[in-house]
């Protein structure tokens, strides 16, 4: 599944993209609220999204990861996805990370808008969740100007270098998509 926006392209990741996405993840700003970690070598991340490259060939496909890059240049800029789930609840989950030379130009908010829209589009789903560090605040922005709503907190949910911190929980119901549309 290919994805644009006014300023962006999003394409499923391949094997080709490996180095982008380990340039990605080797980044302190961008791992600080990630609880993967960064990894100790390219290898490391060849071996962490081995399942989202996998996800690719399942029928019904259940995992999206894409790359985006900028429409203007075809710079890689980071990375989004959406985790479906398959049960009769048709929820979603969606993420986003960019490098942070991009950060605060709008991006993250583009694509998490454009992936809630395909969630319901094309995806049939009934909720799309995103959850974030509490003290994530750029996360939040994003999820509140993409139309999300936040629903609560989840106490110490989060292992981040090696301590438990708390996580907002935020989505949007099909139903709610004007929302997005006013914003």
């Amino acid at each position: 599944m290919q994805i644009q926006t006014q300023r962006l392209e999003l394409s499923e990741i391949t094997w080709a993209d490996l180095e982008n996405i380990h340039r990605l993840q080797s980044i302190f700003e961008v791992d600080e609220f990630n609880t993967v970690g960064i990894p100790e070598d390219i290898e490391e991340t060849r071996v962490n999204i081995r399942p989202y490259m996998d996800a690719k060939e399942c029928v019904p496909q259940t995992k999206y990861t894409w790359n985006i890059v900028l429409k203007e240049t075809g710079a890689f800029i980071g990375l989004a996805g959406i985790k479906i789930s398959l049960d009769k609840f048709r929820i979603g989950e969606i993420f986003y990370k960019l490098l942070p030379d991009h950060w605060g130009n709008g991006y993250a908010t583009e694509v998490s808008k454009q992936m809630i829209e395909i969630g319901f589009d094309q995806l049939d789903l009934h909720r799309i969740e995103a959850g974030c560090a509490v003290k994530n605040h750029r996360s939040v922005k994003v999820l509140e100007k993409s139309g999300m709503i936040r629903e609560g907190i989840f106490r110490k949910i989060l292992p981040i270098r090696g301590e438990w911190v708390d996580s907002y929980i935020y989505s949007i119901i099909e139903d709610e998509r004007e929302i997005i549309t006013s914003r």
